[in-house]
């Protein structure tokens, strides 16, 4: 009966989320004696919607914990040889599950909202859940109608089938859940939005309030890319870190829309500016995660992060993008001309290098959404399969990438409103000092044009922020008794900033000599066989069979060493899972500070005579420091003291 419990816990859900959707944003809206009342339905309301989810999420975990076969979801994601871990996470391993994750996740956002924003006005309130409960209307239908993860499969099957083995990874079971946090995340912002056009009050206030929730949502985006990204690196056997794949798109343009609002909310918040293409940008960001939410589940694409479904979900979610974004930019069109301009600024100001900034992020997201979408559009109108890969995204995104990162260690140094030459005049001295140092570790490692462009950019950024820490500090200033003083009075946003700044400064070295200075080679070796990559000797010592917990696999033994000095054994495996299905690459991966060496196993070409790829990588582990940088800033800022508003100081 847990399965047929837990699908009456999501019914239930539905009914309450119809309830909180509509009851308290048609009071905040009707006002009147009772509107109070029924304003205050919106807590409790969420805080059920919680529980019942909460509930039915459980139902599936212990289905799958206990191999219950006569649910069809479990029975098609999983079976008794997959490791408990394993089968945890396979219960967002698939589209219906998944889908139920994204619920969950949603659930408890918007309880998280109701608990804190008790200082909030209660209309403010209202709306914001109400908008949240729509939206939970909206994926709770989806889910009930298209896609329940407890249907029954009667009789049910003797052994289930497998989790796809792609998802078998450490990786892969805290990927989903955190790029999902960052997705529903965008929901919070984009009701605040809402709920301030409803309200038709775009102010200081709306932006203090919506900030933190941004924050938050894009850090765990941040993360959840990151994690996403590490595990293609290890996991696909071909060492990329990032292949433009459609999927990996769709979670990578509300991270750039999202990096845009967090910017336009500080404008929005300090400065009265940007009201309106704060909403708008608030209104993209949670669009295009719905995006990506139609994209993954509406069968259109190939790839190893899809669900391939049935095309009438897509159709389901289509629909409902369509009415979510049609809804809210019709409110939009009929409320922003009321809003006004806020705050003026100059041309050459804080203000106006941010709005650049942001510009160039809305394109750049633009880009790949076109790239993206265009081989789907003449996929559907009959005109023929094209592919657009890499190329196409490198050509058009990198030019868009460089002038916002010369902006973004300039940017700071202005003042608000109005600035001038004296403002930046001191940064002569770091872009000198970035070019030299580009220069001579160009040198080091070998000269090109964009690899000194790179390695200059990256500089600037981390030399422009440590001059503006030591200009924040006055540290050249006479008198350093109070430096300390100084020092602690620094506030979290402001530390977050700088140390994402520097988050970006770091990854662009990765970034750049990796794509400058890999080597990647393919070569046949057989036992004994020795080759020479990037100043290593890599000898393949022999094979052997190895068992798993539900895979056999050929494991292979190659002695790295260096000049005479051993260096690691890397031990690379070719899988075949139980279930059957193509054989899986393990890569096996040497890490260090500044380079990684990475091998993997092909395809035997004939007896004892295997194609191996040996790469060596400079500087690929400063890819993920810097994102791990940059994510720590973004909780450096969140954290910030003036978002912990007090009871009645809203």
């Amino acid at each position: 009966m847990i399965p047929e419990l837990g699908s009456f816990a999501l019914m239930l859900a539905f009914c309450v989320a119809l309830l909180q959707g509509v009851m308290p944003l048609f009071a905040s809206l009707r006002g009147g004696a009772t509107a109070g009342r029924w304003m205050a339905v919106a807590r409790p309301a969420a805080y059920a919607q919680a529980l019942l989810v909460t509930f039915a999420f459980a139902c599936l975990v212990q289905a799958f914990v206990a191999n219950d076969f006569t649910v069809l979801y479990v029975a098609s994601h999983s079976n008794t040889l997959l490791p408990l871990h394993y089968r945890i996470s396979a219960v967002w391993g698939g589209h219906e599950g998944s889908l139920l994750l994204w619920i969950q996740i949603l659930v408890l956002w918007t309880a998280a909202v109701a608990a804190l924003s008790r200082q909030l006005p209660a209309e403010v309130v209202a709306r914001v859940l109400g908008v949240m409960g729509l939206i939970s209307v909206g994926f709770l239908a989806f889910i009930l109608w298209t896609s329940n993860p407890f249907e029954r499969l009667l009789p049910g099957a003797a052994e289930g089938q497998d989790l796809n083995p792609l998802l078998q990874d450490i990786g892969m079971i805290a990927h989903p859940p955190l790029l999902y946090m960052g997705y529903v995340g965008f929901s919070v912002a984009f009701a605040f939005a809402i709920a301030a056009l409803i309200g038709g009050q775009l102010d200081a206030a709306w932006a203090r309030w919506s900030r933190p929730w941004t924050l938050v949502a894009w850090i765990f985006m941040t993360l959840g890319i990151f994690l996403g990204s590490f595990w293609a690196y290890y996991e696909l056997g071909w060492g990329g870190w990032w292949f433009w794949d459609a999927v990996e798109n769709a979670s990578f343009m509300p991270w750039l829309v999202g990096t845009a609002l967090i910017h336009s909310l500080s404008v929005t918040e300090k400065r009265g500016s940007f009201k309106n293409w704060t909403v708008l940008l608030a209104i993209m960001a949670f669009a295009l995660s719905l995006l990506g939410t139609f994209l993954v589940r509406s069968g259109v694409l190939t790839s190893v992060h899809a669900f391939a479904t049935d095309p009438k979900r897509g159709l389901f979610v289509l629909v409902f993008l369509a009415l979510v974004v049609g809804a809210s930019l019709l409110l939009y069109a009929w409320r922003a001309p009321q809003v006004g301009l806020g705050g003026r600024f100059a041309m050459f100001s804080r203000e106006s290098l941010l709005l650049v900034n942001n510009v160039l992020l809305v394109a750049a997201a633009g880009t790949v959404l076109l790239g993206t979408l265009y081989p789907l559009f003449l996929d559907a109108l009959g005109m023929g399969k094209i592919s657009v890969g890499p190329p196409y995204f490198e050509t058009v995104f990198v030019p868009l990438m460089a002038p916002m990162l010369l902006l973004l260690a300039a940017g700071p140094f202005l003042r608000w409103k109005q600035a001038g030459f004296k403002d930046v005049r001191s940064l002569r001295w770091v872009g000198a000092a970035a070019v030299l140092l580009a220069l001579a570790a160009a040198v080091a490692v070998g000269m090109s044009p964009l690899l000194v462009m790179g390695l200059a950019l990256a500089a600037w950024i981390l030399l422009g922020s440590v001059w503006h820490l030591l200009q924040r500090l006055r540290v050249f200033e006479d008198n350093r008794t109070r430096f300390s003083h100084r020092l602690s009075t620094l506030p979290g946003s402001y530390w977050g900033m700088l140390i994402a700044h520097a988050g970006i400064g770091v990854f662009v070295i990765g970034v750049t000599l990796v794509k400058g200075r890999e080597i990647s080679h393919d070569v046949p070796m057989r036992s004994g066989d020795i080759h020479h990559v990037g100043g290593y000797d890599f000898r393949f010592v022999g094979l052997r069979n190895v068992e798993g917990p539900n895979y056999s696999a050929v494991r292979g033994t190659f002695d790295v060493t260096r000049d005479g000095k051993h260096i690691a054994t890397l031990l690379p495996e070719k899988r075949q899972f139980a279930s059957g299905g193509m054989p899986m690459t393990e890569a096996a991966i040497d890490r260090g500070p500044t380079r990684d060496l990475y091998l993997a196993l092909g395809e035997e070409v004939k007896t004892g005579n295997w194609i191996v790829r040996i790469q060596h990588k400079p500087f690929v582990a400063w890819i993920w420091a810097g994102a791990l940088l940059i994510a720590f800033g973004g909780l450096l800022a969140a954290l910030d003291k003036r978002y912990r508003l007090k009871k009645g100081k809203a």
